[in-house]
């Protein structure tokens, strides 16, 4: 079969035939249909600090996925073949304090799809049943493919309720988009996106933003007057990882506000941390998605939504065959696009 793999240490990645993969007693084997491209897999592809620190090569990586179930282990009852599935790619061990206590996505020896074991960028991946999320037949392919950051934009916007306040994010990547979207769906009053990507602000602007931002451009206290909010944000998402986001943000909170922070900084950086304690400002950091209480709110959110099916599906703006994966990441890289599709059917 086809696989797009880590070969060897070092910059690359190549398109190559190796075995199919079996599925053992409790996991079910997909014929990938759809792929997205994720922050992540440029990392490998590039092969920076921490992908050598991380990967061990070959291996075929790719996380994000939907795809057709073509066999399940012995063991398996809860997934049937020729359902259409998206997988979670978070395999958790199930032992753990935090596993047994029901926070599975806080789990500390989780193994990453794509990462530390074989991933979705080929015809054929290999999950436990447990990791495939079943699908309704009439899903958009490349919409069921984006679950897995639907998912951390999801848990990220679902943290603090919503309705009737005031909302930034910080950073209009694609889950920060989707974030948008999301924060409008639940019944947030005002929500204001920055970046400094005229282009990603756009997609956030057609995503449901009231209001976009350039930081290089523009001010939060201008947003601000122009809504005629007085007191600052009630919520804050944070999703670029940029240190003078972060700041910005928390000096346009208002008291007691609650940020959540997705975004990866490259490195630490300072917090006015007498700011946010005499603003009595909460901060929760997220990682990927609760196991499995976010796919229930994502299949819920969009079954009930056309509007919102739009939205998160205007995220995804390029699609390329698996075979011009280089032009996929060529893309992907670019910053002038949203989220990036690679066809495997």
């Amino acid at each position: 079969m086809r696989a797009l793999v880590k070969t060897q240490a070092g910059p690359g990645l190549s398109l190559v035939d190796v075995p199919e993969p079996s599925p053992g007693p409790t996991d079910v084997k997909i014929r990938v249909l759809r792929a997205g491209l994720c922050g992540t897999d440029l990392h490998l592809e590039q092969w920076d600090d921490w992908a050598a620190s991380t990967v061990k090569p070959p291996m075929t990586i790719g996380h994000e996925f939907y795809g057709e179930v073509v066999e399940v282990g012995e063991d398996v009852d809860s997934v049937r073949v020729g359902q259409r599935v998206s997988g979670e790619g978070h395999i958790v061990c199930g032992t753990c304090r935090n596993c047994r206590a029901g926070r599975r996505h806080m789990c500390i020896n989780t193994i990453g799809v794509g990462v530390n074991r074989d991933g979705a960028f080929a015809d054929y991946v290999v999950i436990p049943a447990s990791n495939a999320w079943i699908q309704p037949d009439d899903l958009d392919p490349d919409l069921a493919a984006v679950f897995d950051p639907f998912g951390n934009a999801t848990h990220t916007a679902l943290q603090w309720p919503m309705a009737g306040e005031d909302v930034l994010i910080t950073g209009a990547g694609p889950i920060g988009v989707m974030a948008a979207s999301i924060a409008r769906h639940v019944g947030a009053r005002h929500v204001v996106v920055t970046d400094i990507s005229d282009y990603r602000l756009g997609l956030a602007k057609e995503a449901g933003a009231d209001l976009v931002v350039n930081a290089s451009t523009g001010t939060l206290r201008e947003a601000m007057n122009t809504l005629g909010m007085k007191e600052g944000f009630d919520i804050g998402l944070e999703m670029s990882g940029v240190p003078s986001a972060v700041e910005d943000m928390l000096a346009h909170l208002n008291h007691g506000g609650r940020v959540a922070m997705l975004g990866l900084p490259k490195d630490p950086f300072p917090v006015d941390w007498g700011k946010v304690i005499t603003h009595m400002i909460t901060i929760k950091g997220i990682y990927g998605r609760e196991m499995y209480d976010t796919w229930y709110a994502m299949s819920s959110m969009l079954g009930n939504s056309e509007l919102l099916r739009r939205r998160i599906a205007s995220v995804i703006t390029h699609r390329f065959p698996a075979e011009q994966w280089q032009d996929a990441f060529a893309a992907a890289r670019s910053g002038q696009c949203g989220k990036v599709i690679m066809d495997w059917s």
